[in-house]
């Protein structure tokens, strides 16, 4: 099932360029993160079933727009019917980089088996607090489950590669969205990541992060990111040495970037 198929020009430079990625939206996610705000289509809300040939087509139909790559998000739970789609396409006949797009909580055996088939992940590494994984996200065990998949990803990848555009072709972005109040779990994580990985991976540090709709349980991120707080981190980065990371300047904390799911974009066939 997936909910929408379209270029998108928000996702990191490397990845979405002038030309933009070839997002798909798969319906669900192996996380149901209180903060979502893909919430329509992560609680399964939205979705169109399609057939494995179709979704090889929608490969086709997102190269011939100019996408720089095809950017698979939350589709884990899809990872075989993936791997036909994609072995029905042909990965060279498609000849874009495609992404694995995903929350960070995945077994480091599936990793493996998509490897062949995946180019770029570009992961998240929500939580560095067993309690905050539970309270939010109903994932106590998250941090394992990231360190390992993490270190998958790493060791399949290697150091990032990119064409003359700087366009990544292959490589680990590990993105954080601070959440508000967080700040140490953010530091925390950064360290990590970039002890343990160096310029293996390529760090993506978030301020977008917006309050939806029924956080009143939880009124300690029922508000915005202050720029204290994301200066903070972005400062604790340059301390430790990192030299080269994504951040975001701005109002970036809008519901505006949030694509329209219930369209069905790209989904249907277009011919």
């Amino acid at each position: 099932m997936i909910s929408r198929a379209s270029l998108h020009y928000w996702e990191e430079p490397c990845i979405s360029g002038e030309e933009g990625s070839g997002t798909v939206f798969f319906s669900g996610c192996s996380l149901k993160c209180v903060y979502c705000q893909n919430r329509q289509i992560a609680l399964g809300h939205y979705g169109m079933e399609i057939s494995v040939q179709r979704l090889a087509e929608i490969f086709f139909e997102l190269k011939e727009k100019g996408a720089n790559n095809i950017n698979l998000v939350t589709g884990t739970h899809f990872a075989h019917k993936i791997i036909e789609a994609i072995d029905l396409a042909g990965k060279e006949n498609v000849g874009i980089p495609f992404i694995l797009n995903t929350g960070g909580y995945e077994e480091s055996s599936l990793i493996r088996e998509l490897s062949p088939y995946i180019d770029i992940y570009l992961t998240d590494f929500k939580y560095w607090d067993r309690d905050a994984a539970e309270r939010y996200s109903n994932a106590p065990d998250y941090i394992e489950k990231a360190k390992t998949a993490l270190e998958e990803m790493v060791s399949t990848k290697g150091e990032p590669v990119y064409d003359d555009r700087g366009i990544m072709l292959k490589g680990v972005i590990v993105r954080h969205l601070v959440l508000p109040g967080r700040t140490e779990d953010a530091k925390s994580i950064i360290e990590y990541v970039y002890r343990t990985y160096g310029e293996k991976v390529v760090l993506s540090i978030l301020n977008q992060y917006t309050p939806v709709k029924g956080l009143n349980g939880y009124p300690e991120i029922n508000r915005r990111l202050t720029t204290y707080e994301y200066e903070k981190v972005l400062a604790y980065a340059e301390e430790l040495g990192i030299e080269n990371a994504y951040i975001q300047t701005g109002d970036t904390a809008k519901e505006s970037f949030i694509p329209d799911f219930g369209a069905y974009t790209g989904v249907l066939n277009e011919g």
